[in-house]
């Protein structure tokens, strides 16, 4: 099986257990543990695993240019991606959620046009105003509160700023990935992210009671550390060795369908024909945004 394969079927497994996420990440805040407390928990949990593994690797010597980027990347992918998502989806829902972060690949073109110079067609311009249209009729039209979510709209503008931080990730680990294996990235990534989100959740997390947990709140939990953090960081760093940025930011497209069965189907979430309507909006706007434009034949004789 080639590299490029395995690459694409490691991307396409994360996005699985992301889209599975939303709904089992959901319906464990606030009554067994509070969002920010919860990523002290993920981030946590992913760096005693990535640590543990990295002693059957060789380790590598980080050259000093890269600990700034180091740090970013931690920031960025790690700590205010992780708390504006968790955040969010204690005060919004599964399906808003997973709608609203495939904003990623338009929020990634607008950023590479920022900082890497690429230029914005009127097709990807056009493709661009659709998916922000879509999450603004999510945020101004959309229901406001329902069982569970106390304030949706606001949950939706975080879910923008979560999307907005992993683009930036996306973009800025790049040139670390060429350099370092994926084992002695995650292990770094995560060991500063627990330095940073310690003090911001500490307190939600002592707030738990840790010894009186049903079952079924431990397995989700599991779930959440192990596959939602551990397993899809590391799929997704090994993807983009052989992937770009922009493809790995299109796999987006299946949570969303991945999320809404899996909301509607445990009864969590419901569809509405606003969130139907902002979802094609979002899903137009990022098809016209992220298409290739189509290579003119040579007529020349």
């Amino acid at each position: 099986m080639s590299s490029r394969v395995l690459a694409l079927l490691a991307a396409t497994a994360a996005s699985a257990i992301y889209g599975i996420n939303h709904t089992i990440a959901k319906d464990l805040m606030p009554t067994v543990i509070e969002p920010y407390g919860f990523i002290v928990l993920r981030v946590g949990g992913a760096a005693v695993l990535f640590w543990a593994i990295s002693i059957f690797y060789p380790s590598e010597k980080i050259d000093k240019k890269d600990w700034p980027r180091i740090v970013a990347c931690a920031c960025f992918g790690m700590v205010i991606n992780m708390l504006m998502f968790f955040k969010g989806l204690s005060l919004s829902t599964p399906i808003n959620s997973s709608v609203v972060i495939t904003l990623s690949p338009v929020l990634l073109l607008i950023l590479s046009a920022l900082f890497l110079k690429e230029r914005i067609t009127l097709r990807k311009a056009i493709g661009i105003s659709m998916g922000l249209a879509g999450a603004l009729v999510l945020i101004l039209f959309g229901l406001k509160i329902q069982p569970n979510a106390p304030n949706i709209p606001l949950g939706n503008l975080l879910f923008i700023i979560n999307a907005t931080s992993y683009s930036i990730y996306l973009i800025i680990v790049k040139p670390l990935v060429s350099k370092y294996s994926s084992i002695t990235l995650m292990k770094l990534f995560f060991l500063f992210a627990i330095l940073i989100n310690l003090p911001i959740g500490f307190t939600e997390f002592t707030a738990v009671d840790w010894f009186n947990l049903p079952f079924d709140a431990i397995w989700k939990l599991a779930f959440v550390v192990i596959g939602t953090t551990f397993l899809t960081y590391l799929f997704n760093i090994y993807a983009l060795k052989q992937l770009s940025p922009s493809t790995i930011g299109a796999f987006i497209y299946l949570q969303p369908v991945l999320a809404v069965l899996f909301a509607v189907l445990l009864g969590a979430d419901t569809l509405t024909p606003i969130r139907i309507v902002a979802a094609v909006l979002i899903f137009l706007g990022v098809y016209l945004s992220s298409r290739k434009p189509k290579r003119r034949k040579n007529l020349s004789t």
